[in-house]
C-alpha cells in the first residue's frame, strides 16, 4: 500500500498597518553598525518593499491576540520603514505586506530570525555583472545603475568591463576556478584567444596573481635573450611562424620576438613533453610550470636516492678535464689575467666538470611509485628537474603498537593537484598572502608615492634570500648574530626551562617575484643545502657524534648554514589587528640592515636587476623616471618621459640594464653611497646612452 507524503502548510500573508507592528525582542540582529538603514530606506522609497516582513501576533496573558504584531525577522526593513514614517514619506497606517506565523507556533521566533539571516546567500559577482549588463542594454546608464544600488560608479564600470572577457573564462570563474581579481585582470585585453591561452599557462603555474596576467596580456615583444627563448630555441620559434624585430644600427642582444603568444605555446608544449619523459621513469606524478615558488618542496617528504657511479668513460673524461684545467692554470700562473679564448675554455672545462661531479640519483621503483617530480625552467633557460618528493598522505603509515589493522592515526588532507598544494603552502594569507592585493599603481599617477605593500614584500623577500646566502657564507658573522640573540634572550627576557632554549624557525617566503627561485642566491643555497644533506649520517642517533667529530671550520660552516634559514628581512603590511606590530617589523628591518652592512651585502652582485616584471611595471611613472634619472642622468629620463607607462617601463628596463641601480629597499647602508656615485658616473656619457 502506497504511503501518503504529508503536505506542509505555509503561513498566510496579508497587509498589516505599520502602526500595528513592533520590533520583536527575539530578533537576533542586535549589532546596529553597518546596517545601512538610510540606504535601504531610499531603496524602498524608490521601488517599494520587495520582501515581506515575518511577524507573529502579540497575545495577552489570557492568550488572546491583541491586534499588535511583533517582527522577529525583517528588523532592518522595519527600521527603514520606520525612518520613512519619521520623514513623513510613509503614512503611519500604510499597509505592510507580512507573512504571519500563527501564535504559539512550535518554531521559536529566534529560530525564524536566525534562519532568515543565516540562510541568505549573497549574489555571485558574475550574476551581478549579468544583471548590470542587462540593465545597461535596456537603457539605464552606468551612473543610474550605481545610484540605484548605492555603489560607486567605478564598481559598475569594473563589473561591466567583464563584457570583454571570454565566455570560457567566465564559466571557469562561475565554477570557482579562479578569483574575481584574476577574472578582472583579463578585461585589460579584448583578445579572447590570448586570454584563454594566458589562463592555460598561469593555471599551471604557482603564480596566478592578477599583475602577472596583465603583464602577459600586455606583453608585446620578448627579448631574444629571455630564458623562454633560450629554452625553446630561436630557430624553433621562427619555424613556427614567429616574427623577430632587429635593430640594424645598434647591438640588440639578438632582437625582440614579436609573438609572445606563439613563444609561450612552444614553451609549455616543450615543458609538458619533458614532463611526460620524466613521468615515464616511473614517478606517480609530475608537475610542470615555468617556475615554482621558493620553498615549494617544504611540505613534502623527500625520499632518498643513491648516486649513480661514474662509468669508466666518465671517470677518464673527468680526469682529462682536471688535467687540462691544471695545465692551463699552471701555464698562466704568473699572468695578470687569462686571454679571452683561454678564459672561455676554462669556463667550458668548469661546466663540464660540474656536470660530471653532480651525479644523478637512482631511486627505488617502489619509492618512485608514490613520489613525484617538479619540472620547470631554470633562469638560464635550461630544464630544471627536482625528483623524489612524496605527499604526506602517500607515505606508508607507521602503525601504533595497538593498531592491528595498520591504519594511519593522522587525518591527512586529500591530494587535489599541485595548484592546491602550492596555495596551501603560500596561504600564509594573514601575513603576506592574499591579504596583500597585487597592487599595480595606476598609469595616471605621477607622484612619488610609497611603494605598494606587495612589491615591498617581494623586494625584501629577494633581499632576505640574498642575505641568507651571504650569512651562510660567513660563519664569523653568523656566530656573532647567534650570540647577540642568545645574550638578548638570557639578559633581557625570561629564559625557558629547556636544556637549551635556542632554535631556528625557517621563515617561509611565499610572496616573491618570479625571478627569485632561479637567482644566484637561490642556486647557492640549494647547492649548499644539498651538500650538507648528502654528508649527514642516516642515523639520527649518530648525528651528535658526527657533529662532534667535525673540524672547527666545518662546524662553523654548518652553524652558519643552519642559522641562515632563520634570517628574516621581510617587510610586512600592518594588519588592523594581528600579532605583527609596526614596531616589531621596524626593529626587524633595522637589525637586517645592520646584518646586511656587516656582510657587505650587494644585491647587484647577487643578480638582482630591475625589470618590468619585478619592479618597473609595478610602480608609477614618476618612480620609473626617478630610477632612470638616478642611474643614467636627467637626459636619459627626459627621453622617455613622454611615453605611456608600459612603453616607458620597457625602455627603462633597457636603460637600467647593467647600471647597478637598486631601489631603496634593496640598498645596503655603506654600499649605497658608493653605488650611487658609480651609477651617476656610469650615466655621465650621455652620447653612449643615446646610442643605445
Amino acid at each position: 500500500m502506497a504511503t501518503t507524503i504529508p503536505k506542509i502548510s505555509l503561513s498566510s500573508s496579508r497587509d498589516i498597518p505599520f502602526n500595528r507592528l513592533v520590533l520583536s525582542q527575539s530578533n537576533v540582529r542586535r549589532v546596529k553598525s553597518g546596517l545601512s538603514i538610510e540606504e535601504l530606506a531610499r531603496d524602498i522609497e524608490r521601488r517599494g518593499l520587495l520582501q515581506s516582513l515575518n511577524v507573529r501576533p502579540v497575545v495577552d496573558d489570557a492568550g488572546v491576540e491583541t491586534g499588535i504584531y511583533e517582527v522577529p525577522a525583517g528588523g532592518r526593513r522595519f527600521r527603514a520603514l520606520e525612518l520613512l514614517v519619521k520623514q513623513k514619506k510613509l503614512a503611519k497606517t500604510a499597509p505592510v505586506p507580512c507573512v504571519v506565523r500563527e501564535a504559539g507556533s512550535a518554531i521559536l521566533a529566534e529560530d525564524d530570525s536566525l534562519a532568515e539571516n543565516v540562510q541568505r546567500v549573497a549574489l555571485h559577482p558574475l550574476d551581478q555583472f549579468r544583471a548590470f549588463r542587462d540593465m545597461l542594454e535596456k537603457g539605464m546608464s552606468e551612473e543610474e545603475i550605481a545610484a540605484a544600488f548605492f555603489v560607486a560608479s567605478a564598481v559598475v564600470k569594473q563589473r561591466l568591463r567583464l563584457m570583454t572577457v571570454s565566455d570560457k573564462l567566465l564559466d571557469i570563474y562561475e565554477q570557482d576556478g579562479m578569483k574575481l581579481e584574476q577574472l578582472m585582470a583579463f578585461s585589460i585585453s579584448d583578445d579572447h584567444a590570448r586570454q584563454e591561452q594566458v589562463w592555460e599557462i598561469v593555471s599551471q603555474s604557482h603564480n596566478r596573481e592578477p599583475y602577472v596576467i596583465r603583464r602577459m596580456l600586455t606583453e608585446k615583444t620578448v627579448r631574444a635573450s629571455d630564458r623562454r627563448v633560450r629554452f625553446v630555441g630561436l630557430d624553433t620559434y621562427l619555424a613556427a611562424g614567429g616574427l623577430i624585430m632587429r635593430d640594424l644600427f645598434e647591438a640588440d642582444d639578438g632582437g625582440w620576438l614579436q609573438d609572445p603568444a606563439a613563444l609561450d605555446r612552444l614553451v609549455m608544449e616543450k615543458l609538458h613533453a619533458a614532463g611526460e619523459d620524466i613521468r615515464a621513469e616511473g614517478w606517480k606524478w609530475v608537475e610542470t610550470a615555468l617556475s615554482f615558488p621558493w620553498g615549494h618542496t617544504r611540505q613534502f617528504v623527500e625520499i632518498d636516492g643513491t648516486e649513480v657511479p661514474l662509468t669508466d668513460e666518465e671517470t677518464a673524461r673527468l680526469e682529462a678535464l682536471r688535467a687540462e684545467q691544471e695545465a692551463i692554470e699552471a701555464e698562466y700562473a704568473q699572468a695578470d689575467e687569462y686571454p679571452d679564448e683561454v678564459d672561455a675554455r676554462l669556463g667550458e672545462i668548469e661546466r663540464a666538470i660540474l656536470v660530471l661531479e653532480e651525479r644523478p640519483l637512482a631511486f627505488d621503483p617502489a619509492d618512485m611509485a608514490r613520489a613525484g617530480a617538479f619540472v620547470s625552467l631554470d633562469s638560464d633557460g635550461t630544464l630544471q628537474v627536482e625528483r623524489g618528493f612524496v605527499l604526506p598522505e602517500d607515505m606508508p603509515a607507521e602503525p601504533k603498537d595497538d593498531d592491528v589493522d595498520g591504519s594511519d592515526e593522522y587525518d591527512h588532507p586529500t591530494y587535489e593537484g599541485r595548484d592546491e598544494r602550492i596555495a596551501d603552502y603560500g596561504s600564509d594569507e594573514g601575513a603576506v598572502g592574499d591579504s596583500i592585493a597585487p597592487d599595480v599603481e595606476p598609469e595616471e599617477e605621477d607622484g612619488i608615492r610609497p611603494l605598494p605593500d606587495r612589491l615591498l614584500t617581494e623586494l625584501t623577500a629577494w633581499r632576505t634570500l640574498a642575505l641568507r646566502d651571504a650569512f651562510a657564507s660567513n660563519p664569523h658573522i653568523a656566530l656573532t648574530e647567534l650570540l647577540h640573540t642568545l645574550v638578548r634572550d638570557v639578559y633581557w627576557q625570561t629564559p625557558g626551562a629547556d636544556c637549551l632554549e635556542a632554535y631556528v624557525r625557517e621563515i617561509p617566503l611565499p610572496v616573491h617575484s618570479p625571478d627569485m627561485p632561479g637567482s644566484v642566491p637561490a642556486h647557492a643555497l640549494r647547492q649548499r643545502n644539498e651538500g650538507w644533506k648528502h654528508d649527514l649520517p642516516e642515523d639520527e642517533d649518530a648525528l651528535w657524534r658526527w657533529i662532534d667529530g667535525l673540524d672547527d671550520a666545518s662546524r662553523m660552516a654548518l652553524l652558519a648554514h643552519c642559522l641562515s634559514f632563520g634570517v628574516n628581512a621581510l617587510y610586512e603590511r600592518m594588519p588592523a589587528y594581528g600579532a605583527v606590530s609596526r614596531r616589531s617589523v621596524t626593529e626587524r628591518l633595522k637589525r637586517a640592515d645592520r646584518l646586511a652592512s656587516a656582510l657587505s651585502l650587494d644585491l647587484v652582485e647577487a643578480g638582482w636587476q630591475p625589470t618590468v616584471e619585478n619592479y618597473l611595471g609595478r610602480v608609477t611613472k614618476a618612480r620609473i623616471l626617478l630610477a632612470v634619472r638616478e642611474a643614467r642622468g636627467d637626459e636619459a629620463a627626459e627621453r622617455i618621459a613622454h611615453l605611456k607607462k608600459p612603453d616607458m617601463a620597457r625602455e627603462a628596463e633597457r636603460l637600467l640594464d647593467g647600471s647597478g641601480w637598486l631601489p631603496e629597499a634593496l640598498r645596503t647602508v655603506g654600499l649605497a653611497d658608493q653605488a650611487q656615485v658609480e651609477t651617476v658616473t656610469a650615466g655621465g656619457d650621455m652620447e653612449a646612452i643615446a646610442a643605445e
